[in-house]
């Protein structure tokens, strides 16, 4: 009986002090934007890899020219 007198009083604490941080996030704008980190995965990054047609260029220009006949 005498854990009551401290297990109710810590559970009271307990419960107090997740509310106070619940309201402290929605306050905080923690919970404003649900949709845009779920489909973050799914944009492209930007590539720097360099375009296939500059790589292609570059062949051409190794072997001469582009014309077939010349």
């Amino acid at each position: 009986m005498s854990v009551l007198f401290v297990a109710l009083p810590l559970a009271l604490a307990l419960g107090a002090a997740g509310m106070i941080a619940c309201v402290y996030c929605i306050r905080g704008g923690q919970y404003d934007d649900l949709e845009t980190p779920a489909v973050r995965i799914l944009i492209d990054d930007r590539d720097t890899r360099p375009q296939p047609a500059k790589a292609a260029e570059s062949d051409l220009d190794r072997r001469g020219s582009a014309d077939p006949d010349g």
